[in-house]
This record gives structure tokens, sequence and C-alpha cells, in this order.
């Protein structure tokens, strides 16, 4: 199913497979699983050359950020499916005599991801794992701004799994408004809020559920920590969590810095000379940085530069290389707020630096903003922490580190408000593709009778004890020992 060809037929027979029951069995969903992992395991060499193709990603960067994460949540997959399949026993009320309860969960059905080009592998076949794990139908659609990414998966993924029930289609946003135009029971979709827009107005026609995983600005907060140490350590991992994400083409990737004004030169020089220390005096050199992924992303960042409000801001790197796609890492301190390049997701190695007068003023600054994916803190002081968990909202905090909460399986990922909604990741991701079915089974042996008609002030009387559990005064009315109240008197008439 790599071109657009016959879709709706496909799709029914895709349908039809999912109804024939064979994706719920957990043979099914096991062998798929470990067909994921072989392709992941027996075509590593020609998944970092995509990736080096597309994005020049570095076969570390590459194994670190998609090959290895996905291997590790296969892992946790199957060896945890059996009891992520199960049902779990609710607990009800002591009045419910001879009544059990479990919750199931079951899939939602035939299921269609959209995902982005920045981690072509990683954000492909994250929401696939749990989809699968969950016994859906999947059709992924990959980004056509990584081709080469795009066409491996088109042509080899396909190979290790079940035809019938998993496929992928390649194409550009008339395909994919094609796919938005079927059916679904579920879209995931990872990207821009633009486009995340035209998800959403889709799925409204058949009232299909969505999750959105955006993006947006996450800043990291920078406090005066008190040993040299403390601050070395910080530094080298914001610029990890910025040029070393995918060249800041993350959308979990830090967007700028808050730090407090008479700490910013100290915070500056630091960075200037493990810049060095780890991308070399000439980055693009090193292999160690991602190019930017086209020529439109290129001059997007290009503009957010040449505006003459912000040229003078640069007080490291700036060059750049057209033909090669390739940006230095650049700092900036003190941009304008109203420059786009504090209105906008930047996705780009340009790190702007805000100073303020005290660190608690980040705080009022982050709160006035658009809620942000992830939000970075590197501070040890306790009251600041406490306070940026209950004054700031975000989908993520992250304490003294950066892009640590993605690779953790037992953390939800997700956003709030402009940064998306939903969540995946490990057993989060086979929530996501699950319907959550209450079952209730009932015995015949008892029965309430003041449940049913005609009503009478004492069957009301029976009722409000039952349900507040009040099980003496259910017994001194069943005894006609307890009067009605008198806020309930007027029932009488």
């Amino acid at each position: 199913m790599e071109s657009m060809g016959g879709l709706e037929s496909d799709l029914n027979k895709m349908r039809e497979y999912y109804e024939s029951r064979k994706t719920k069995e957990a043979s099914w969903r096991q062998t798929q699983l470990k067909g994921l992992r072989r392709f992941l395991m027996e075509k590593q060499e020609g998944i970092m050359k995509a990736l080096m193709q597309d994005l020049g990603k570095h076969q570390l960067e590459a194994f670190r950020d998609e090959i290895g994460t996905l291997i590790k949540t296969l892992n946790l997959a199957l060896k945890s499916l059996k009891d992520w399949m199960s049902g779990k026993k609710a607990e009800l009320p002591q009045l419910a005599l001879l009544t059990s309860a479990e919750i199931v969960p079951e899939p939602l059905g035939v299921v269609l991801i959209i995902s982005s080009w920045n981690f072509p592998f990683g954000l492909s076949l994250e929401p696939v794992i749990g989809a699968v794990a969950a016994g859906n139908a999947v059709v992924l659609k990959p980004s056509e701004l990584s081709p080469a990414c795009s066409s491996l998966l088109a042509s080899d993924l396909t190979t290790y799994l079940d035809n019938n029930a998993i496929k992928v289609i390649q194409g550009g946003p008339q395909e994919t408004q094609q796919l938005l135009n079927q059916r679904w029971d579920k879209i995931f979709f990872t990207g821009s809020a633009r486009v995340g827009r035209v998800v959403m107005s889709a799925a409204v026609k058949n009232l299909t559920p969505v999750t959105l995983e955006l993006g947006g600005k996450s800043p990291a907060v920078v406090d005066s920590l008190s040993a040299s140490w403390d601050i070395e350590v910080a530094v080298k991992r914001i610029l990890v969590g910025k040029f070393g994400t995918c060249a800041g083409q993350a959308c979990i990737a830090i967007d700028y810095l808050l730090v407090e004004r008479a700490y910013c030169s100290k915070v500056v020089d630091l960075m200037k000379v493990w810049i060095k220390k780890m991308f070399g005096d000439n980055p693009k050199h090193s292999k160690t940085i991602a190019r930017i992924v086209n020529k439109h992303h290129f001059f997007r960042l290009k503009n957010l530069l040449d505006d003459k409000n912000i040229k003078g801001t640069v007080v490291y790197g700036g060059s750049m290389d057209e033909e090669n796609l390739f940006i230095e890492p650049t700092i900036l301190v003190d941009p304008p707020l109203e420059a786009a390049i504090m209105s906008e997701e930047i996705f780009g190695p340009l790190l702007p630096i805000i100073t303020l007068e005290k660190i608690e003023d980040s705080i009022k600054f982050i709160s006035s903003r658009p809620k942000p994916l992830a939000l970075y803190v590197f501070t040890k002081n306790q009251t600041l922490q406490r306070r940026m968990i209950s004054e700031t909202s975000s989908g993520s905090v992250t304490f003294n580190d950066a892009i640590l909460q993605y690779a953790a399986d037992s953390l939800p990922f997700g956003g709030v408000g402009e940064s998306g909604f939903g969540m995946y990741h490990g057993k989060f991701s086979f929530d996501t593709f699950s319907h959550q079915k209450a079952i209730v089974r009932r015995s015949f042996l008892t029965d309430f009778w003041f449940r049913y008609p005609p009503w009478t002030l004492n069957k009301y009387q029976l009722l409000e004890v039952s349900y507040n559990y009040d099980y003496l005064g259910l017994l001194l009315v069943l005894l006609g020992l307890k009067r009605p109240s008198k806020r309930i008197s007027y029932l009488a008439s």
C-alpha cells in the first residue's frame, strides 16, 4: 500500500481483517512486536544511512534517539504485554451485593498515525508499537520531508509485519488529506500546530478521537547554582538538549534560556568553551551536529537572524552554509521579545537567552506565554522547584537535565494546551490506542425493591441512606425506626 490507488478498497479489507479478530490475539501482537524489533536490528545500518542522508544525523545520535529507544520500548512491550492486556478488577461499593466488575482494554479498530520528519523512525514507530500492542490495525503515514527514511519504512518495514493489518503510505499533503478524508477509529498526529488544526477539522466529520503531539517554545531556567561544577554540568546538558538533538529540530529541544542578568556572562562564557569541546572549532566538519532538513527551513531560520533587531544580539556563532544546509550553534542575548525568534518555535540551532532581575521572575514569564511541551529548570533551590511545579503548566517538568524525560517509558509523554493533548510512551501508548471497557456482572439472587416505581417517601429514604453508605440508617429505615428528615418531607405531598 505504497500509493493512494485503491485506498478505500484497501482500508475496507483492513477493517474486515480487523473484524476477524486476528489482531486481538496475543500471539499476533507478539509476532508484530518481534517483527518490529528484528527490523530495527537487521536494518540498523540502512536506518543510520537514511538518517544521515535526510538530516545529517551522526550514527551515535541516530542510535541514542531513535533505534535504541525503540528497541528499549519493544523489549518493555513484549515483557509486559500479557499484563497490559489482562482485565483489572474494579472495586465496587459494599452495597453492590453479589456483584463484580473489571476493566478490560480493547483495541479501537483501524487507526491512522501521521508522523514527523525530525525523528522519522522514533516518531513513527513509537506510536505504532502502542497501537499494535493494543491490537489495532495501523496505517502509518511518514513525513515526505525525510524521503530516504520514509522510503525505507515503506519498502522494508512491511516485510517484517502482517501487511493485512499494518501498512505504510508515502506522499505529501495531498495524500495526507486523502487519508484524513477516510473514516478512522483513532488519529495520532505528530507535527506542527498548523497541520494539527487540519487534522482536528477532518476528525470532526466522524467524531474521531485524536491525539496531537505538537510542540511550542520549551524554556530552560538556569538558577545561579552554587558550585562551579554544577553550572558546568548544567551547561553541558543544556547544549546537548539544544544543539545535540537534531540540531535543535525537536519538539522538546530547549527553545530559549531564562537567566539572571548578573549571571548571564558566566553562562555564555561556559557555553562558548563547551560548544568548541563538543562540536570542535569548525562544527560543520565535526559530523556531530545534524543538518537543517531542507532549504525552506534553512531560510526560515536565516530570516530569524537577518532581522535588523536581532543581529546585534548574537554573541556567538551565526555562520551558515546554504549548500550543505548547515547552521552553526548560535547564542543570542536579550533579543526583542516581540521579534519572531521569541514568538515562534525556533526548531533549529539558535538559542536566545533572556535575562531577568531575579530567577523567580521566570515563573511569571513562562506563565504569561503558551504552555510549553517541556520545561527544564536547573536549580538546587527546593522552594523554586516547588513553585515551578505548582505555578506553571507544561507537558513535563525536568529538573537539572534536558530531554531525559523522553527516554523514560514509565512517564507519559505529551503536551497540554497549545503544545497538544494525549499521551504515549510505554504503557501510555498502549492505553492511548485502547478503550477501557467496563464489565459488570450481577447475580439474580439479590435485588433492592426500592429501585423500582411507584415512588414513595420510604423508597427515597432508602436510596438516600444507600448512596451515603449509611448502613445503620438503612437498617433503621427498613425497620421503620428512622423518620424522614425535614428537607425531604415535601416529597410526602
